[in-house]
Order: C-alpha cells, then sequence, then structure tokens
C-alpha cells in the first residue's frame, strides 16, 4: 500500500471513528474544544506513524489509546490543571486525581450514550441554533465547513466562524457533559432533531467526495435516533423522525449498483430494499400519529417516505397522496426544497407540465440559486415533455452545481442521453 492509499485510509477511518472519539473524550476531560484537540493530535500522529508500521488492525482503539495517552500526559504534567485553574480551582484539582485514576478504566467503558451526550452539549441553549447545528455536525458527523456550508446554503467562512465561537462558549459556560431533563429536555429536542437528520442526510445522499453514500453516518444518525425514542417515548417528532430514517435507510442497497453508481427511487430494485428496517419505520410511524396533536414534519416525511415504502412496484406509488402529504408539509414548515419535492410529486400525480409550473416560479428563488436539485428536477420534467434541448442544459446546469462525482457523472450521462434524443 502506497503512501496515498494510506493516508486515504487514514481519513476514512476518521471520518467513521472521529465522533466516537471525540464524544469519549469529551467525557474524560469535560471540554469539548479541547477533546477535539485531542482527538486531531492523534490523527496527526496516525498521518505520521501509520505510511511506516502500517494501519492497525483496530485503527480506532488505536486513535483513542494515543488521545488518551496525551491526555493523562497533560494531567501529570499539569497542563490542564493550569489551563482550567483560574475558572475552577480546587475542584479541577480533584477532576484530576479522579481522571488520572480511573482514565484506563474508563476508556474501556461502552461509549453507548457519550455520542447523544455530545449531541445535547452543542444544542445547549447558551448557543444559537445555526451554531448548535454547525458545530453537532462538525463534532458527531465529522463534517467539514464546507459540507455544512452547503447544508445551509451559507458562506463557508460563516460556518467556521460559529463552531469556533461555540467551544468559546461552551468551555466559558462549563456546560455539563450530560443528557438533560425534564423542561430543558423538551425545549432542546428541535434542535437536536435537526441535527440528526442532517446527519443522516449527510450519510444518505454525499454533498460531496466519491461516494454517493456514506452509511456509517446514516448509522450513528439511525442509533441515536433510537436511543432518543427510547429516553423520550411521549414525543411523537422523535418517533416520526425516526420512523423517517429507517424508512429511507431501508433502501440503501438498492441506491447504488456494482460499481457504486447511483441508482434513483424508481429504478431502484425493490427486493434489494430491507423490510425488516421498513417494518420498524412503519412500527415507528404508527406510535407517532398514536402520541396524537398535529403531525409535526418529521412524522409528515416520515408519512411520504412509508407511501413509497408500501408500494410494490413504482407504477403503483400514490403520489397524489404524496402531493398532498408535501403540501400539508409546506404548511408546517414552508421551504423552497419542500415546494421542489411538491413539484416533483405533482408532476408524477398529474403530469409533467403540472409539475414544471411550479418548478418554474422557484427558479428566481434566491436560496435555491446554487442548489443542484433544481436544475435537476427542471431536467427531468422537460425530458418527460420531449423538450430535450432545454432538458440537456438543465442537466448540464445541475452537474456543474453538485460536489459529488456520482451524482456530477449521472447528470452528465442524463444530459446525453437528452443529446441523443434531438
Amino acid at each position: 500500500m502506497t503512501a496515498t492509499d494510506v493516508h486515504g485510509a487514514i481519513h476514512a477511518v476518521w471520518r467513521i471513528e472521529s465522533a466516537r472519539l471525540i464524544a469519549g473524550l469529551t467525557r474524560l476531560v469535560r471540554d469539548v474544544g479541547r477533546a477535539e484537540e485531542l482527538a486531531q493530535d492523534a490523527l496527526v500522529s496516525a498521518l505520521e506513524r501509520w505510511p511506516e508500521s502500517g494501519i492497525p488492525n483496530n485503527p480506532g482503539a488505536w486513535l483513542m489509546a494515543t488521545a488518551k495517552h496525551r491526555a493523562i500526559d497533560e494531567l501529570r504534567h499539569g497542563q490542564l490543571l493550569q489551563r482550567k485553574h483560574e475558572e475552577l480551582g480546587h475542584e479541577l484539582e480533584a477532576q484530576q486525581e479522579r481522571l488520572t485514576k480511573d482514565l484506563d478504566a474508563a476508556i474501556d467503558e461502552d461509549m453507548g450514550d457519550d455520542l447523544l451526550r455530545l449531541v445535547f452539549i452543542a444544542c445547549h441553549p447558551v448557543l444559537s441554533t445555526e451554531a448548535q447545528v454547525a458545530l453537532t455536525l462538525r463534532l458527531l458527523g465529522g463534517l467539514t465547513t464546507g459540507e455544512i456550508a452547503r447544508a445551509f446554503l451559507v458562506p463557508e467562512p460563516t460556518v467556521a466562524q460559529r463552531i469556533v465561537r461555540a467551544k468559546r462558549t461552551l468551555a466559558e459556560a462549563h456546560v455539563p457533559f450530560e443528557v438533560p431533563r425534564g423542561e430543558e429536555l423538551t425545549a432542546r429536542l428541535s434542535s437536536v432533531l435537526q441535527v440528526l437528520y442532517l446527519i443522516f442526510n449527510e450519510g444518505y445522499s454525499a454533498t460531496a467526495g466519491d461516494d454517493w453514500m456514506r452509511p456509517a453516518l446514516c448509522e450513528d444518525a439511525l442509533r441515536l435516533g433510537r436511543i432518543l425514542a427510547e429516553l423520550v417515548l411521549k414525543e411523537p417528532e422523535v418517533h416520526g423522525l425516526v420512523a423517517l430514517m429507517e424508512i429511507q435507510a431501508s433502501r440503501s442497497r438498492a441506491r447504488v449498483d456494482a460499481s457504486g453508481a447511483p441508482i434513483l427511487l424508481l429504478e431502484q430494485s425493490r427486493a434489494l430494499w430491507d423490510y425488516i428496517l421498513i417494518r420498524r419505520g412503519l412500527a415507528a410511524l404508527e406510535r407517532a400519529e398514536k402520541l396524537g396533536g398535529a403531525r409535526g414534519p418529521y412524522t409528515l416525511q416520515a408519512a411520504i417516505a412509508a407511501c413509497h415504502a408500501r408500494a410494490r412496484t413504482a407504477a403503483e406509488t400514490d403520489w397524489a397522496r404524496i402531493a398532498g402529504l408535501y403540501a400539508e408539509l409546506a404548511e408546517v414548515t414552508p421551504s423552497p426544497v419542500v415546494e421542489l419535492n411538491r413539484a416533483v410529486a405533482l408532476g408524477m400525480a398529474f403530469g409533467p407540465a403540472v409539475g414544471l409550473e411550479l418548478v418554474d416560479e422557484l427558479v428566481s428563488e434566491p436560496s435555491l440559486e446554487g442548489y443542484h436539485l433544481l436544475p435537476a428536477v427542471r431536467g427531468d420534467l422537460l425530458a418527460k415533455l420531449g423538450r430535450f434541448d432545454e432538458a440537456r442544459a438543465e442537466f448540464e446546469r445541475a452537474a456543474s452545481l453538485t460536489r459529488n462525482l456520482r451524482e456530477r457523472e449521472l447528470l452528465l450521462a442524463r444530459a446525453a442521453d437528452m443529446a441523443g434524443k434531438q
């Protein structure tokens, strides 16, 4: 394996392990910013050593052990004590003694809840909503600032500033590493759900890179969602989000071919769908709806996903119902992206001309200016209307906007297909 291959493997390991690494270290040092620094130090060590020694059998454990030893060294030399002395005084001395004594045992504990605690730290009310989401995506999802910026359609420097300021704010506020309880839990659930769904989406349809999907991110988000659902049994939107993620995740095997190229929903082999996940998702949706009250955005999106899951073939999909659910969703959370999805459903239910009419109303929407799915959807509708020249131009524009290699290849192939139909 070449040095380039090793470096690529290291970064792949980092993408998978960084969230658990930072979460475990936060439990130990009680400072999320310092935990990330220790994790990054471990990554640097891996980049220096692994090209010569080879990648260890358990790279995640190697990174954790390296970061742990660095933390122990700091404690023994009083670096962490000095860093925190003015803030915590004698309390930190007791913490230092406890950490030094229990660190080796603690590091081997099950870190199942640590990721969830990390989410709630990042979603603490001392932070703005934007900072909560950006920080959690950075720490839990391992996303770059560029990927986060694309998710929110904001400049990358803005996201970077949010993350730096959020870490500083959390440190100054001495936010505890714990899952909140009572009214505080309810108040912070909305941000947590938003974060988990964004992490899931980044795994389900990667915004950048060479892969269409990052399954590890989907698995982390889904696992955390299931944990959260057990903690807050009477919150319908928690179960709605879990239902949505279960059903979406059920299609993972069918979404790429043997070469890793994407396969669109209507072209997927439904025999490859995971019907255990579908049953779990439908059960979670039923729990959400039985709790009563107005359906929230996640429960509505889960209901849309359920329409696809229940259809035995693509032709049996109830597109009229899906269009109605998107209309209901638009009332709950007005969004140009929701309207774009509604346009797709309208086009499938009532003809491409109906869908195109709504899409054309969205062309001038500023927040969709760089959103590649707008020209992709418009191209698909134009193609169905036989307007192949216009469709080709839209697919080419969509390809120029996406940063995902697989998606770009798919869009360029569709553009070439349009050229062949002229």
